[in-house]
């Protein structure tokens, strides 16, 4: 039998296990993400794993991917510059669903076309504005285009693609591809995302392919989707968008697994989030509103995760409101000093022991920044390219900022991903209490005790050294892995209404968890266990369960579920159509070959379905799967009309699974 390979990469750790038969974990390892080039990090673990387990790459059947490259890409504000089509909507839908703070600046064209409800163009496609503004749109790295009821028709959403593809030669993203429901502006915001995200993903791929090439592993490559299936490398190239929460699902995929467990809470913690999803009857509880990641509703069907920027490796922020000062955690993520110390100890520990000779604190005390090789610095201003021609390798941001109005253009350059900041984490005060020990102590102590001589509002000292210090982070990051959890419970418990975050936070919540007795007595915990996730679970969770009351499992290979979850999961693609009623004895039906009309409703819906078969098993041998298994399901809507049953609308969908495609 075939060996099954794992992979997730995550914020700071890459991991990588070997499972035999789909029931027993032969082997795992970690390295270090490497964010320059993700395959480094890939093929370290990988070779490590190989190693521990003396199997042969031969051996390896399959490789199945999970990360959270997407995921933490929306969550930091990165990606590539895109353009953006929207056809036969009005200036008022670029402001609905966040569309406009998605763009974000990049370039945008409001063209005439589109169509109504039953599918009807309401307007011509206005072919020769875009071949105008095409010619004005060159340092882009992909196109959207959305068109006002392209799933009831996508004549023109295709048509424009195909001028696009045919004067560009770029990557371009449809919204009906990407969802066949209603909400035009939503479908825009899902392909913007989605185009942004095609370029990292594909090098992504393309590298870890190689790189499993290189080391011998002739094997077909699966990526995990947002709702924890499968799909091919291939599917997850055109459609990356599918990719967000990929790692999250991977974990709670993971969880059941390696638990058994039926109904929990499972908490991932990792380097950049905290990934808080219900598993109900076994299974991943799916968001019927479509993932939401960094600020923005998409409409990917996906695991209903609460995910919150929350890490080991969050920035710690001061927070100077009030006499006695305090610290908050995320939602950024950045290099750990103790980390960073390893890769330039010749930068990093000079800088910090030149800073504590200094007697004042100094503003960018303990924070570096470091350039990404390799990253797309095509579209930078003027300012933006002078502020980085002086960043080379690894740099204290005191010795490259010159005036105050280049922090901008730090800020512009850090969320396109061409340099990352490091300041203190807290891994690195996991560091100074003991509680992790694999990267440098010394710097980890030197950046704490910097972090520690801010100014309170009372004009003392934060605290009063490293070590306290280190233990106000630690308490702050299991305050609000606290809050994140109560937030998903609060949304999942019928009777609490909408203020999830503020219910979490409320002094009466806060006094049940501390089992008030005074006048009043409250009380208050989670009556759910909550399996914990990710390499520093076992250090940071078993207060949370104490503060919560709660059963805490932390399984064995926690630290490596999502790499378990990437390979134990199905092949699963979906297809929905809709059918309409735009007159009596006409039944229209809206599928991928635009609108056809039928003289009952029967046979247009046996003629929808048969459609979405077709499509639907294509779509599952291009997604990798084998063994296929069809699904259909019909939503039939009807109205009484003069106590006549009448056909208002039904929406098709129909569903192939089976297991991935394993090398022979």
């Amino acid at each position: 039998m075939s060996l099954l390979l794992g992979v997730d990469t995550g914020g700071t750790y890459t991991d990588a296990v070997l499972i035999r038969d789909e029931r027993e974990v032969v082997a795992r390892a970690k390295a270090l993400t490497t964010r320059h080039d993700l395959a480094e990090g890939i093929g370290k673990a990988v070779a490590e794993v190989l190693v521990i387990s003396g199997a042969q790459p031969g051996e390896v059947g399959l490789a199945a991917l999970s990360t959270t490259l997407a995921t933490n890409a929306l969550v930091e504000g990165q990606g590539g510059r895109v353009g953006l089509v929207y056809i036969g909507f009005s200036g008022a839908d670029m402001d609905r669903n966040g569309l406009g703070l998605a763009l974000n600046g990049d370039p945008a064209l409001m063209l005439g076309g589109g169509h109504d409800h039953a599918g009807v163009a309401r307007a011509t496609l206005d072919r020769d504005v875009l071949s105008a503004w095409l010619e004005t749109v060159s340092d882009v790295s992909g196109f959207a285009v959305a068109g006002q009821f392209a799933t009831r028709n996508p004549e023109h959403e295709n048509a424009a693609a195909e001028m696009i593809r045919a004067h560009t030669g770029k990557p371009v993203s449809c919204s009906h591809h990407l969802s066949a429901r209603l909400n035009g502006p939503k479908r825009a915001l899902t392909a913007v995302l989605n185009a942004r995200l095609i370029g990292m993903i594909t090098r992504l791929i393309a590298r870890a392919e190689a790189k499993l090439g290189e080391m011998g592993i002739d094997a077909p490559l699966m990526v995990v989707r947002g709702d924890g299936a499968l799909i091919s490398a291939a599917v997850a190239r055109e459609k990356p968008i599918e990719t967000i929460l990929s790692g999250s699902a991977a974990s709670i995929v993971g969880a059941g697994w390696l638990t058994g467990a039926r109904d929990a809470l499972v908490s991932d913690i990792g380097g950049t989030t905290t990934d808080v999803a219900l598993l109900r009857n076994g299974k991943p509880e799916i968001d019927p509103d479509g993932a939401q990641v960094g600020g923005f509703r998409t409409m990917v069907e996906a695991v209903a995760m609460r995910t919150t920027g929350l890490g080991g490796d969050s920035e710690v922020r001061f927070a100077g409101e009030g006499l006695a000062g305090a610290v908050e955690l995320g939602p950024r993520r950045v290099i750990p000093i103790s980390l960073l110390a390893m890769e330039a100890p010749e930068i990093v520990l000079p800088v910090l022991e030149e800073q504590q000779r200094v007697t004042t604190p100094g503003e960018f005390d303990a924070v570096f920044l470091r350039r990404v090789e390799g990253a797309d610095i095509h579209g930078l201003s003027v300012r933006e390219s002078g502020v980085l021609a002086r960043i080379t390798h690894v740099h204290p941001v005191g010795a490259i900022l010159r005036t105050r109005m280049e922090r901008q253009a730090l800020a512009r350059l850090r969320d396109r991903g061409i340099i990352q900041f490091a300041g203190v984490t807290p891994s690195d005060a996991s560091h100074e209490l003991g509680l992790l020990s694999e990267w440098d102590g010394q710097a980890a102590r030197l950046a704490l005790g910097l972090f520690a001589r801010k100014r309170t509002g009372a004009g003392e000292a934060l605290t009063a050294g490293p070590e306290p210090m280190a233990r106000m982070i630690i308490d702050q990051l299991t305050q609000q892995t606290v809050w994140a959890l109560l937030e998903t419970c609060l949304a999942n418990d019928p009777g609490f209404g909408p203020g999830h975050e503020q219910l979490a936070r409320h002094v009466l919540m806060q006094r049940g968890l501390e089992r008030h007795q005074g006048l009043l007595r409250v009380e208050a915990g989670l009556n759910i266990p909550v399996v914990g996730l990710g390499a520093s679970a076992r250090s940071y969770y078993p207060a949370v369960g104490t503060k919560l009351g709660c059963e805490m499992i932390l399984p064995a290979d926690g630290g490596v579920a999502n790499a378990i979850g990437a390979v134990v999961g199905r092949v699963t693609v979906r297809r929905s159509g809709t059918v309409t009623c735009p007159e009596d004895g006409r039944f229209r039906t809206h599928g991928g070959h635009g609108p056809r009309d039928y003289r009952t409703a029967e046979a247009a819906m046996a003629a929808l379905e048969e459609e979405l078969v077709i499509g639907v098993r294509a779509d599952a041998v291009a997604a990798g799967a084998d063994d296929i298994e069809i699904r259909r399901a019909r939503d039939i809507r009807h109205s009484q009309v003069e106590s006549r049953d009448v056909f208002i609308e039904a929406e098709i969908t129909v569903e192939a699974t089976g297991r991935p495609r394993i090398a022979r």
